[in-house]
């Protein structure tokens, strides 16, 4: 038995066991779940890039309002000093009394009457001009409320990016610690379950033909995908992410769906799981970090994860990561 000391318990010494090795087989499926964990942050940087590019529409758009404002508040404030120059040469009250004792009526009606006119119209654009205001100082609230919303996004996505990234060095950390030729026994492993997952794939692809419509196009599309690479943030056409793979299958068939299976999973028609049918997208994860297309028979075409490759799936069982609901669009 490995010793790492001795202990004394009361007037024994005990030996304290070393910890074990891992097995390979405890490798492989921790090499898994760290590739998986990858995945899910990565599709959580997904929304977060979806949510950042909203954001960052809206703020320009806000921000294009408030130039327009600005503008608006600037001709105001030229009329208004028009207005006010005017006034001052016109004296106002003391040319008004000057007219009254006047010796002409008529003159006096129709300088009055201007006077009159330019008060009046003082009042009026002054009232514009406080209602501009608000609103331009509304919007430059608005904006800035925008902004923090943006860098907010802007930060999470850089985090879950980050976190991706850390995980799969954690997976490539503990490969590296293994012997070579565990390493090339586990690389052999893979490949041989990848390829008969391969397999597998091409000779159910088959039972798309029958399938019509939109969720037809978009499934044979999807299948069409088999043994491509899963690579984070890809959307084709030689690599893909999971909900990279169904923004474009489903772009084929004319729905434009956004590249994050969370914002996918708030589009479209929610479909009871015994009313499922081909072509519908089916979600997993709390929250929601993957998702595939349904072929029929309890199976899906997705992109699995980090490590492996576009493949149709014959159970709905994702592990770690429960199946939450689905869509039709």
């Amino acid at each position: 038995m490995a010793l790492i000391g001795l202990t004394l318990i009361g007037p024994t010494l005990v030996a304290i066991p070393a910890q074990a090795a891992p097995t390979l087989a405890e490798v492989q499926a921790k090499v898994r779940q760290l590739e998986e964990d990858a995945t899910s942050a990565a599709e959580g940087a997904q929304e977060a890039k979806v949510k950042l590019a909203i954001l960052t529409r809206t703020l320009n758009g806000i921000k294009a309002k408030a130039e327009v404002q600005q503008e608006t508040l600037s001709k105001l404030q030229k009329s208004l000093g028009a207005i006010a120059v005017a006034q001052y040469k016109s004296g106002t009250m003391g040319q008004g009394v000057e007219l009254l004792f006047s010796s002409d009526p008529t003159l006096y009606l129709s300088a009055a009457g201007t006077l009159d006119a330019i008060t009046r119209g003082k009042s009026v654009q002054l009232r514009k001009y406080e209602a501009a205001a608000q609103r331009l100082s509304a919007t430059k609230l608005t904006v800035n409320d925008k902004l923090a919303l943006v860098n907010a996004a802007s930060k999470k996505y850089a985090a879950q990016s980050a976190l991706a990234l850390a995980k799969l060095a954690e997976a490539e950390a503990l490969l590296s610690k293994l012997k070579k030729s565990d390493r090339e026994r586990l690389a052999k492993l893979a490949a041989a379950e990848e390829d008969a997952d391969q397999a597998s794939s091409r000779a159910a692809a088959k039972d798309a033909d029958g399938v019509s419509g939109r969720a037809g196009i978009a499934l044979k599309y999807a299948l069409k995908q088999i043994g491509d690479r899963y690579v984070f943030g890809a959307a084709g056409l030689v690599n893909w992410d999971c909900s990279g793979l169904t923004m474009r299958a489903y772009q084929a068939a004319g729905v434009s769906l956004p590249h994050s299976s969370a914002a996918q999973s708030r589009m479209g028609k929610p479909v009871a799981f015994k009313a499922l049918k081909p072509g519908d997208l089916l979600f997993f994860g709390r929250p929601v970090s993957h998702v595939g297309i349904y072929l029929g028979g309890n199976r899906m075409v997705h992109a699995p994860r980090s490590g492996s490759l576009v493949k149709v799936t014959t159970s709905l069982n994702m592990g770690r990561k429960a199946f939450v609901g689905a869509r039709r669009y």
